[in-house]
């Protein structure tokens, strides 16, 4: 009988571990309506083909290195993920090791994501994939390994034995795709027209705002995977009862950022811009995925309203910096993203049976920023000195879409 509960228990876990991986890469398409909706028409086609092909370099590259350098071992590439175990595991998994890689590639994916909307309407296509390949194959995964990984930073110190904590990435995946997306802005330059003499800035609207919105809801439902998922089982009533708990917090912080953006915008521009309430509701949720399962709802509602306040305030200053991202991806993910980081030691301090600090989580977030950051800064300079990163002046005017994929996305409004 005790065999029979343990297997049912395997079986539960590994099916809700699968059907969480498919939600959040359900997220992939998320963040391709969310940027088809936030770029131009003429650069519709090329952010698409951005999304879907980096997705499919993450798988890849995850499974030929990544999860390797993440959590050091390559036995399965030989034998397959089977057995009773995840690699690096100090016991014997409560889920099929195969799971884990699946629920894990989905992540790197995610962090990738990140990037593609930062740098839209002005990146060389290939250059952006090349990219792509370092990052997911190995600037992520070995920061990665610092954190779930449980290695010591360059033979330093473990992040975790400093009290630092992440539940479900706000700094590990988010927060690292914002900085690798900065880095690459840095070197990218503004769009052509988006910042004049002085303190100009002249506002580049999206094309699509209906599947900006579409991409935004399907984040918010992608994201009771990512949160949901990373309490890595459900088969018993305390693992059941924190699922619950996480969901209905990741939904109230998404609720919560997406008010606080909203009335910040009313506020600000005296009316309601709907852009910055969609990234208020993705503020929301990043800044509560690093701790989803300890704050009250009421909590958590108000540390999504705190991202969604903050998410405004730092969209405009990034435009004062003249830092051009078309999306508000740094903003949302990165600064937010710090911000879910210093919230977690008010409801899970520090203990000993774990917990955060507030220094330990200082430390990690500049531990995550600063190698992400600097080694997603050498490879850009790397690829732009091969490449170059950014399409010419002409293309750039008539649209990446046809330089760079030959197609028009919306062909019947192309005036020729």
């Amino acid at each position: 009988m005790e065999t029979q509960v343990t297997e049912l228990a395997y079986a539960l876990d590994t099916f809700y571990f699968l059907i969480c991986g498919a939600l959040v890469m359900w997220m992939a398409a998320g963040f391709a309506m969310l940027e088809a909706g936030l770029v131009r028409a003429k650069n519709t086609t090329e952010i698409l083909t951005k999304n879907v092909a980096l997705f499919a370099i993450a798988c890849t590259m995850y499974m030929i290195c990544g999860y390797t350098i993440m959590y050091g071992s390559a036995d399965w590439l030989l034998s397959g993920i089977t057995g009773d175990g995840v690699a690096g595991a100090a016991e014997p998994a409560s889920y099929a090791p195969s799971a884990d890689f699946f629920f894990q590639v989905v992540f790197v994916a995610t962090a990738m994501s990140i990037v593609s909307g930062a740098v839209a309407e002005r990146m060389k296509l290939w250059a952006f994939l090349a990219f792509a390949v370092v990052m997911t194959g190995f600037i992520y995964p070995l920061e990665g390994s610092w954190t779930w990984g449980s290695k010591d930073v360059f033979g330093l110190y473990n992040l975790g034995d400093l009290g630092f904590s992440d539940f479900a990435g706000s700094g590990i995946v988010h927060m690292a795709g914002a900085a690798a997306a900065l880095a690459g802005v840095l070197i990218l330059g503004p769009r052509k027209g988006k910042y004049g003499p002085g303190d100009v800035i002249t506002p580049i609207p999206g094309c699509n705002l209906p599947l900006a919105t579409l991409g935004t809801f399907i984040l918010w439902l992608g994201w009771f995977g990512f949160n949901g998922g990373s309490v890595l089982a459900t088969a018993s009533v305390e693992s059941a009862n924190s699922v619950a708990v996480v969901f209905m917090n990741t939904n109230a912080a998404a609720a919560g950022g997406l008010i606080g953006a909203l009335a910040i915008a009313r506020f600000k521009f005296g009316k309601a811009d709907l852009t910055m309430a969609l990234n208020g509701a993705l503020a929301g949720l990043v800044a509560i995925t690093a701790e989803p399962s300890t704050p009250t709802p009421l909590q958590a509602t108000l540390f999504g309203m705190a991202g969604g306040v903050i998410v405004v305030f730092s969209i405009l200053t990034l435009d004062k910096l003249k830092i051009d991202d078309p999306v508000g991806a740094i903003s949302v993910h990165g600064v937010v993203g710090l911000l879910g980081l210093l919230l977690v030691p008010i409801t899970n301090p520090l203990t000993e049976d774990g917990g955060s600090s507030f220094t330990g989580q200082l430390i990690g977030a500049a531990t995550i920023f600063g190698w992400t950051f600097i080694a997603s800064l050498i490879v850009w300079l790397i690829i732009d000195k091969v490449f170059g990163v950014r399409v010419s002046e002409e293309e750039e005017y008539d649209g990446v879409d046809l330089a760079e994929c030959g197609m028009d996305a919306y062909p019947e409004f192309t005036t020729k």
